[in-house]
């Protein structure tokens, strides 16, 4: 043997700064815990009770993550609000399936792991468990030098829920005459990222500092909008809807036919919305093809529900008493499992 003890600090990774980090996430895990939460911070597995008064349960299961926004908010050097985006957005994912979120976990890695960004990050993801009512029953904060570099880092999460098998919506329950209902979106949400950092930098040649073309907000804070949960507006009727679609990446063409039997065709009214003039901004200054829009970003729709026509009522009056102003987007009819913008 020759040459200087090595340890693992002379790779890059910082074993007192992760027990910092681990310290510093305590308490902002167990300000998550739900009645179903079983045992306590710092296990190897984290642990949920199944809940009881099920006939015939199913969990639904999900990941995500946040993709290139958690650029934004490195670049912003702001760090508590992607984690309850992620949350929102996973929420959102088994929600469509007619699933209540149970518990969740997170993963972080880092190139170098900085304490007060962790803590931030978690806190973002704590606050959105609290908001729809799951557990943070753990996760896993990574050093990675060499794959990372500081300082990026990189954001996923994992949700479990559940639903009576009976009562999970989906496309075998679409019919046609259904309405399709649509709640709005805050913004970009999680999805077209890539494509609208480029065009801030590279055509309307702004910096995260800058206030964003048209607005009087900064461009940090047109692009870290949050990514709404739908929980909370849907929970009260989910018993009334048929099948959801969450537009995420792929937009409105690339979800809502996930939520149509190959007999059923979405009919989706164009003129029914005003899309936010952030999309137009974008489209004008990346001079991107109306089907690209369409294709890449959400236009303004977080959430499309079909249910039946007389429920359509019913479904909106939820959303607004969730602060949302739901419209009627256009309706499913017999067909090929296409979806058709008129």
């Amino acid at each position: 043997m020759s040459g200087e003890a090595l340890r693992y600090g002379s790779a890059g990774v910082d074993l007192d700064s992760a027990g910092d980090a681990k310290q510093r996430l305590k308490k902002l895990v167990e300000s998550t815990f739900t009645a179903g939460s079983f045992g306590g911070f710092g296990g190897f597995g984290g642990m949920f009770r199944v809940p009881g008064g099920y006939e015939n349960p199913v969990l639904v299961s999900s990941a995500d993550g946040v993709g290139t926004k958690v650029k934004v908010a490195i670049d912003a050097n702001k760090h508590d609000t992607v984690g309850r985006d992620l949350v929102n957005h996973c929420v959102n994912d088994i929600l469509v399936q007619g699933a209540i979120p149970l518990f969740f976990l997170d993963y972080v890695a880092f190139g170098k792991l900085e304490p007060l960004v962790v803590e931030q990050v978690v806190a973002g993801i704590a606050r959105g468990c609290v908001e729809n009512g799951c557990a943070l029953a753990g996760g896993e904060t990574a050093e990675m030098p060499g794959v990372y570099t500081p300082p990026d880092y990189d954001l996923a999460g994992f949700i479990v829920g559940i639903v009576e098998e009976h009562k999970a919506l989906g496309a075998h329950r679409a019919q046609a005459g259904d309405a399709l209902v649509a709640l709005p979106s805050a913004g970009l949400h999680t999805n077209g990222y890539s494509l609208a950092r480029k065009i801030v930098s590279e055509r309307m040649k702004v910096g995260v500092s800058d206030t964003f073309p048209g607005s009087d907000k900064s461009v940090a804070e047109v692009l870290l909008a949050e990514h709404r949960s739908y929980l909370t507006a849907l929970k009260p009727v989910l018993g009334k809807v048929h099948a959801m679609a969450h537009i995420t990446g792929g937009g409105l063409p690339g979800n809502l036919d996930r939520a149509l039997p190959d007999t059923i065709d979405a009919v989706v009214n164009t003129s029914s919305w005003q899309v936010p003039e952030l999309f137009a901004r974008l489209q004008s200054a990346g001079n991107v093809e109306q089907e690209e829009m369409y294709r890449t970003f959400n236009m303004g729709v977080g959430m499309v529900v079909a249910c039946d026509d007389a429920d359509a009522a019913a479904v909106m009056t939820s959303a607004e008493s969730a602060g949302m102003n739901p419209w009627v987007i256009g309706a499913l009819k017999a067909g090929g499992g296409n979806v058709i913008f008129k």
